[in-house]
């Protein structure tokens, strides 16, 4: 695993190099094409990155939140009925339900019209709590994660720090290209910290619950989101590399 001073060294010599074609097309291509050039194999452990150092990009003036990390809700399977219990047919497959929403501890939002979904911290637990009464699963439970697993998948995630990259970039597709030119280090996530953003609703939680394009249902992870202007919310100490 890369170390942190080999990753710094290699995004100094990305800042000369200028502009690079993307490694994929769409939305992830920025981390993906990051993590090529760094020589970083991709991944979905629950641990950093880099040897003890996290890696996120984002495109420079972008309205996109970033992902702080993924962790399906319990009990176990729970997604799949909330995909049949609360979905809406898919665009593209109509025939089949998606589920996409975005969800935060003010209210609930609202998911086609319809009354949808709230965060709610309440003892050890941190729950998704529906503003409808199941239908089709009437003792289905409301999904949760236990306060401390949260945790606990916190601190491997960012066992020490977040270097967070951000890029200019022209063109889009398979021809968009990226100039990685600006860096920050931050360092001690707060855990407190973070509950209050969760509780404030300066953290968003995504069900991202679609289909891949031959109709297999497909998810993709039930992701903790913040705008990245906002990161200091949940760490103790921010440096601009």
């Amino acid at each position: 695993m890369r170390t942190y001073d080999e990753m710094l060294s290699g995004l100094k010599d990305l800042k000369e190099k200028g502009f690079v074609k993307t490694h994929r097309a769409g939305d992830t291509g920025i981390g993906k094409t990051l993590e090529d050039l760094l020589e970083i194999e991709e991944n979905n452990i629950q641990g950093p990155d880099g040897e003890d150092t996290e890696l996120k990009a984002a495109r420079k003036n972008s309205p996109s939140m970033l992902t702080l990390f993924t962790k399906s809700p319990l009990p176990r399977g729970i997604n799949s009925k909330l995909r049949a219990e609360y979905g809406y047919p898919d665009k593209d497959h109509p025939d089949k339900l998606a589920l996409r929403t975005t969800i935060d501890s003010v209210d609930f939002n609202t998911i086609k019209g319809k009354k949808g979904f709230m965060i709610v911290s309440s003892g050890d637990k941190i729950e998704i709590v529906p503003g409808r009464t199941p239908t089709k699963f009437p003792e289905m439970p409301n999904p949760y994660w236990n306060k401390e697993d949260f945790e606990n998948s916190i601190k491997k995630k960012y066992k020490k720090s977040l270097l967070y990259v951000k890029a200019d970039n022209k063109g889009t597709g398979e021809n968009e290209e990226f100039h990685f030119n600006a860096a920050y280090l931050l360092e001690g996530f707060d855990f407190s910290k973070f509950a209050k953003s969760l509780k404030d609703g300066i953290l968003k939680v995504d069900i991202r619950l679609g289909l891949y394009s031959d109709g297999r249902f497909h998810d993709h992870g039930t992701g903790v989101r913040i705008k990245p202007s906002l990161l200091d919310e949940c760490f103790s100490g921010k440096k601009v590399l």
